[in-house]
């Protein structure tokens, strides 16, 4: 009677280890909800930071994750951006704006205004890298300036101010060292809206993906390029460039 008994036990105990593994199988793929990614995929954002020379200072690499927890948290409501991996949120969007410090150059005090910022990219991660710059992060799209005014309270940004508006729409002369976006699709478009909101030698900083040589070509004789350096992105496969554009000296 007992041996009779053991039988069902181990097929039962068989089954149930089976629904275990499927259950943990499950558990562990990126397409299960809520799932982190797995060990291979996920990046090293001090590395990778080292890679682009770009330096931070204290508690910044701590802000920039609770960033991206704000951004994922979120993004599963009011869809703020296309990417929702983790590890891509690191690469696509962290890396992508602290890739352009290496070249933009400002001393503490410096004037950033940027456009069309979406999800606060690249300004708040400018910001928390560079807290001694002041930056104005502008976009039309309501909800989007809600989700960055929230980040800027609870990561406690004061160097930030976020404007639920067009770039178009700003007064001219605002009087900024440099103005950045890589919302544009072109560059024309960019500098129409950029150039009068410059201080005198202020620079446009457009990001790019392949440098857009029929977009340099056709740009108004008023701004001159000064330069296209490439990036070399940890973990983005994808090309990246910056134009860094400024007014022409004989320009008014």
């Amino acid at each position: 009677m007992s041996h009779l008994a053991r039988g069902p036990g181990r097929a039962g105990d068989r089954r149930q280890g089976e629904r275990r593994s499927q259950r943990a199988a499950s558990a562990g793929s990126p397409a299960a909800a809520g799932a982190e990614p797995r060990a291979g995929t996920e990046i090293d954002l001090e590395a990778a930071l080292a890679t682009l020379d770009v330096r931070l200072p204290g508690g910044a690499g701590d802000r920039l994750r609770a960033y991206l927890t704000l951004l994922a948290k979120w993004n599963r409501v009011y869809n703020l951006t296309a990417v929702r991996e983790p590890a891509r949120m690191v690469t696509h969007h962290l890396l992508d704006s602290l890739a352009v410090l290496p070249h933009l150059h400002g001393a503490p005090g410096t004037r950033v205004l940027d456009i069309g910022t979406g999800a606060g990219l690249p300004g708040i991660p400018l910001a928390i890298a560079r807290p001694e710059w002041a930056l104005t992060l502008v976009d039309a799209n309501q909800k989007k300036a809600t989700f960055v005014q929230q980040v800027v309270s609870e990561l406690a940004l004061p160097n930030v101010v976020v404007r639920a508006a067009r770039a178009e729409a700003l007064p001219p002369g605002g009087g900024y060292d440099l103005v950045i976006s890589r919302a544009f699709a072109e560059l024309a478009a960019f500098v129409a809206v950029a150039r009068p909101l410059l201080a005198p030698r202020g620079r446009m900083v457009a990001m790019k993906g392949q440098l857009p040589q029929h977009e340099i070509a056709v740009l108004p004789a008023a701004v001159r390029v000064v330069a296209t350096p490439a990036l070399d992105v940890p973990g983005l496969p994808a090309q990246r460039h910056l134009v860094v554009i400024e007014a022409s000296e004989s320009s008014p």
